[in-house]
């Protein structure tokens, strides 16, 4: 049986669905799974079990409807005999809707949108992990597995990228300071204290992530002329960056795609929350939750996926934290 999976975007999205597509592929080494997504998310997809394909798709047929509509005929001509839908978005259901009509069977993420909603009011409230949605997709399907996936690099480490020293005795810190949305970065002024403080550390690394470009610019300015501060954005691609997190011994970074990243290298996180919370189901695969510092208060969280604005005009969540806290988190894990 062929299992058509379906994840059209976007990165941190992909990445948390991985641990749950290798894990059902190692339960069912009798049965292929094609996982069709975006060619830039499909890069993500390392050392993948022998029965897991991906397809990836170019921007005519990954974006909009008819993209979408252009897929699903692509698709439906193949010998698939079920759908996993990992998204639940207009997009999916266009290629759910065409297998249905084929008679094929098809099961959708359960986004579960009202108790979600139910915890922007009720701030005692957990929303169930995202991992376990997906795993209850296959389910649905009659796939029932458990989680098998602990790293994308199980067997040995990845090398270093060209031109990163050696490691030999150092602490190696991960830092990726930025989110899509205001509510989900910690302020820049205090994490530029963090960097600093980090960096002062007796045999520390500091590798700051970001996107190239203005965040590129605003990294470099951090490093200054620290010898051991490196500046990963606009430097590595996308694989080489998964490659140096494996290295890390711990990543700090926000509510965002780094952190699944980082939990897909099989690094420990350390996150950071604002305006949303791990109650919204969105921690990195196999993190410790006492490890996702927030700073507690009341309003917390105000959104299920971030927000630029704050309904209480002040933002106070993404700077209440301490620099001082943060670092000595940090160090706590670096020194057990």
């Amino acid at each position: 049986m062929t299992i058509l999976v379906l994840r059209l975007s976007a990165l941190g999205d992909v990445a948390m669905t991985i641990p749950a597509i290798y894990s059902v592929a190692r339960t069912y080494p009798q049965h292929s799974f094609l996982v069709a997504t975006a060619a830039f998310t499909a890069r993500l997809f390392q050392n993948a079990p022998a029965n897991v394909r991906v397809l990836p798709l170019p921007k005519s047929e990954s974006r909009g409807v008819v993209g979408t509509m252009r897929l699903a005929r692509k698709l439906t001509k193949m010998q698939i005999d079920a759908v996993a839908d990992l998204h639940n978005v207009l997009r999916s259901w266009i290629v759910d809707g065409a297998f249905r009509l084929k008679f094929k069977p098809v099961a959708m993420l359960d986004k579960n949108r009202s108790e979600r909603r139910a915890i922007l009011h009720d701030h005692s409230h957990m929303a169930k992990p995202f991992i376990d949605r997906y795993f209850e997709v296959f389910q649905r399907l009659g796939l029932e597995a458990k989680p098998r996936f602990t790293s994308l690099f199980d067997e040995q480490l990845p090398s270093l990228p060209l031109g990163l020293p050696a490691k030999e005795h150092e602490q190696w810190v991960g830092i990726a300071p930025f989110a899509r949305y205001r509510s989900k970065t910690y302020d820049l002024r205090q994490m530029q204290q963090v960097v600093s403080l980090m960096a002062a550390r007796p045999r520390g690394r500091v590798f700051l992530f970001g996107a190239k470009g203005k965040e590129e610019k605003q990294l470099l300015k951090w490093a200054g002329k620290a010898s051991n501060v490196f500046v990963v954005a606009g430097r590595l691609q996308l694989e080489q960056e998964l490659a140096l997190m494996a290295h890390l011994d711990v990543m700090l970074s926000m509510d965002s795609a780094n952190m699944h990243l980082a939990s897909l290298a099989g690094t420990r996180v350390v996150s950071l929350w604002g305006g949303t919370t791990p109650a919204c189901g969105f921690l990195g695969y196999g993190q410790n939750s006492r490890n996702a510092l927030s700073a507690g208060l009341s309003c917390q969280p105000c959104s299920i996926a971030g927000s630029d604005r704050c309904p209480l005009g002040h933002m106070q969540c993404v700077s209440a934290l301490t620099p001082e806290i943060i670092v000595n988190h940090i160090v706590t894990l670096l020194e057990d």
